[in-house]
Formats: structure tokens, sequence, C-alpha cells
């Protein structure tokens, strides 16, 4: 039986400030083409260094690309909040709650790179 990759949702803090929120099955060698490759995003491209600020792994790709839109659909302090662990103030941030929160197997910065 083949399982399923496992997803992350990701906020790169960029050198002009803004953040940049993207899902991937590898953590590593994403970070890595956003800050070196040609591969990253044009929109990190423009704006290296970036920065790690907040990660979180999901159950599936499915469920951080889900996730990842929900974040990239907010507001800035949605995604301040997210990265300060205020989790009890995404409800009243948010315009609707798409992604169950149980499908988020871990949130920490530190084990994701």
């Amino acid at each position: 039986m083949h399982r399923a990759a496992m997803g992350y949702v990701y906020i790169l803090e960029c050198a002009d400030g803004t953040y940049y929120v993207g899902s991937t099955t590898n953590i590593e060698a994403r970070l890595w083409q956003h800050q070196h490759g040609p591969g990253g995003a044009a929109y990190t491209r423009r704006r290296r260094p970036v920065r790690l600020v907040w990660c979180a792994e999901f159950e599936s790709i499915a469920a951080a690309f889900a996730f990842e839109k929900q974040v990239q659909g907010g507001r800035r302090d949605k995604r301040e909040a997210l990265i300060r662990g205020e989790y009890d103030l995404l409800p009243a941030l948010s315009s609707r709650r798409r992604v169950d929160p149980g499908e988020v197997v871990a949130c920490v910065v530190s084990s994701c790179c």
C-alpha cells in the first residue's frame, strides 16, 4: 500500500518585510530553492534573503495545499498570529474556516529545516 506524502505549509519573511506563503512535500529543498536557486518563486527571488518564520506539517499534501490557500487569502495579521503561535485568534481573523485543525500534524519552525 502506498502512503501519501506528508505536506508542509510555510511562511517566509522576505528582506523587504513581506511574507510569502507556500506548500511543499520537501521543505528543505524548497527553502533552498527560495534562497538560492532559480526554481524558487519569482516573488522571493526578487526579495532575498528570505527567512523561515513558520512551518506546519500536514497528513497529506492536499491538506497542506488547502491550508496554504486559506493563509494566502488572509490578511497580514492572520499570518502574524500564526507566526506568534496565537492560534486562538485565527477564527476571528478568518472569514471562513475550511481545514480541520486536526489535520495538522506538527507546527514548529526548528524541525522544518
